[in-house]
């Protein structure tokens, strides 16, 4: 027999009754009825009932022993019994009757329970993630996380990409977030920079000629945490294609999606073909660029029927109305809680009428609006008995991101909300540029290796601010998967694009000089799109945050608890890279504050 195991303990079933087992695994639970010890033991593959009696040479031992020790039993495979069977379990028929037992691995006092929630907080989870990653649902989600990994090289592949391997010293991009560097012992006061993405490195694939590239590929930003971004490092789906428009990348990646959330969304129903919605229109209907159509609302704008208003609360600002159908058996209550929630979101209140049965409108701001009013908000929003309407009014954004959050919460409350469903669209034609209102300055709103839609014509004609680029993302339920475009592969299509966001060219020459010298030596049209695999799982999973699909993660002070890291360096280690270290001015604030 083997050294440590005959069968897993989630292998044995009835027909394995009378087999004399060897067994190895985790003390995950253990009872003590009437003198009879029924213990759970746990491994990878899942869990198996041993029983002891007082007269088996094991007894004692698993008497003593503390939950999460490692051992070896050897036993008999006996049957429950019908009704004692436990259906919930793999190898609920069965038990498995104890003879001799083997300590492999004591355990300590736990800090926290293995075997139930106990509600400990996330810093200590963290701080002790090997004990975290057996609890039941870890251990599925990172069993889950593999398995959609192996599955999207598994259909890349036969979609026709090539996984390759990019580096993971490179040099400084702006890529929108800070960089991680590497001091470099060979170059004194020189640095090499993680990758925020390996952008530069697939369109260079692309430009040698390698058709289809993708790669599972670490991702290293210096950010702030948030419910769906884990600081310091994350895995995407890269992808490039040469000689292809928008809609090629879509197909491919379009039917990956619709597979892989078919195959692992637990039966949940997704959404055929996704639907394209261009930036604008999103902003619109839905408050962001990221819109969870679960959310069976939309958004209207109706600042012109306001703009020649005596009611000050609307006139010259930009007003949005959200009409919400089927709210007549709704009390108080319900529009008095959507004005709380809209003040939680930074509103200073919430209007809102509601349609009687002969057409007339009550509520607290029904008084202030005209018959004109009335009869123009009933034509455009289709107002009929039983509709609310709340509004909101203020600037375009402030108002976009406080209706765009009511939208959600109003569909939820109201009834007008799907549950269990996965609903994708593609935002496209996103703006090349923005203004950054503190500074007036033009800059790239998204990914500044794109290409603009009206090329060198509209780089050189156009306002910057109506400039549309060939850039798209996809979103599920209201989290933006990912991120893409058509690349920007002409060198002075290039230079005058990053002339308008504030770079001369001589510094565009230098930043990218490897891309730009490959560009001159011809380059093919091409695209891509970088599906982040963290996100993936999290939605998958349906969890709320995204570190519990990581095994490994940072802390929201990108801190890894565990490991201690980041640690200090000793003063021959600072000498051998040649750093001398500045130490911060002390501002009064606590540790890991900003």
């Amino acid at each position: 027999m083997h050294r440590y195991r005959s069968h897993t303990c989630g292998e044995l079933r009835a027909t394995d009754v009378g087999s004399d087992v060897r067994l190895s695994g985790w003390l995950h639970n253990r009872r003590d009825l009437g003198g009879i010890l029924f213990i759970d033991l746990r491994d990878h593959y899942g869990l198996v009932q041993l029983v002891a009696r007082p007269d088996t040479p094991g007894f004692e031992a698993l008497d003593k022993l503390s939950k999460e020790t490692v051992v070896r039993i050897d036993g008999k495979v006996i049957s429950r019994g019908a009704e004692n069977v436990n259906p919930e379990l793999a190898t609920g028929e069965i038990e498995v009757e104890v003879g001799e037992v083997e300590v492999l691995g004591a355990a300590q006092q736990l800090p926290f329970q293995i075997n139930q929630d106990d509600g400990v907080g996330e810093e200590r989870r963290l701080e002790y993630r090997f004990l975290d990653l057996r609890r039941e649902r870890m251990h599925r989600n990172i069993m889950l996380r593999s398995a959609v990994v192996a599955a999207i090289r598994s259909k890349m592949v036969a979609l026709g990409f090539n996984e390759m391997a990019t580096p993971i010293l490179t040099a400084t991009s702006p890529e929108g977030a800070r960089d991680f560097v590497v001091p470099s012992r060979l170059n004194p006061g020189k640095f090499y920079a993680l990758p925020q993405a390996p952008q530069q490195f697939k369109q260079l694939f692309m430009v040698s000629g390698f058709d289809r590239y993708f790669q599972i590929a670490p991702c290293f930003r210096d950010e702030d945490a948030r419910a769906d971004r884990s600081p310091g490092e994350f895995y995407q789906l890269d992808v490039e294609m040469s000689f292809v428009e928008q809609e090629d990348v879509f197909q491919p990646i379009e039917k990956l999606m619709t597979e892989l959330f078919t195959e692992f969304g637990g039966g949940r129903e997704v959404t055929s073909p996704f639907p394209r919605i261009p930036f604008r229109e999103s902003m619109l209907k839905y408050g962001n660029d990221k819109p969870d159509l679960r959310a069976q609302l939309e958004l209207v704008d109706i600042t012109d029927i306001f703009e020649d208003s005596d009611f000050k609360a609307f006139a010259g600002k930009h007003v949005r109305a959200l009409p919400v159908p089927d709210t007549a058996s709704q009390s108080r209550k319900f529009f008095d809680g959507l004005g709380e929630y809209a003040v939680e979101q930074g509103a200073k209140g919430l209007a809102w009428v509601r349609v009687a049965e002969d057409g007339t409108l009550s509520g607290p701001i029904a008084k202030f609006l005209t018959e004109a009013n009335v009869a123009e908000l009933t034509k455009r929003l289709g107002l009929e008995a039983g509709h609310a309407v709340f509004f909101g009014a203020g600037e375009f954004d402030e108002v976009s991101k406080i209706m765009g959050a009511v939208r959600v919460e109003a569909a939820k409350r109201a009834g007008h909300f799907e549950e269990n469903v996965f609903r994708f669209c593609w935002i496209v034609d996103f703006p090349m540029y923005e203004k950054d209102e503190d500074t007036g300055k033009i800059d790239f709103s998204h990914n500044p290796f794109s290409m603009p839609q009206g090329g060198m014509k509209d780089l050189e004609e156009k306002d910057p601010l109506d400039i549309l680029a060939w850039q798209y993302d996809i979103v599920c339920n209201g989290i933006e998967l990912s991120s893409g475009a058509i690349r920007n592969h002409e060198p002075e299509i290039m230079l005058k694009a990053f002339e308008i966001a504030g770079y001369d060219r001589d510094t565009v020459e230098h930043e990218f000089a490897g891309m730009l010298r490959a560009f001159r030596f011809g380059a093919p049209p091409h695209g891509g799109i970088a599906p982040g695999v963290d996100r993936i799982v999290m939605l998958l999973a349906d969890e709320p945050n995204i570190r519990e699909t990581i095994s490994f993660p940072l802390n929201q002070n990108a801190q890894d608890l565990m490991m201690g890291a980041p640690t200090e360096l000793d003063e021959s280690r600072l000498k051998e890279l040649n750093i001398a270290l500045r130490k911060p001015v002390a501002s009064g604030k606590g540790e890991g504050e900003k």
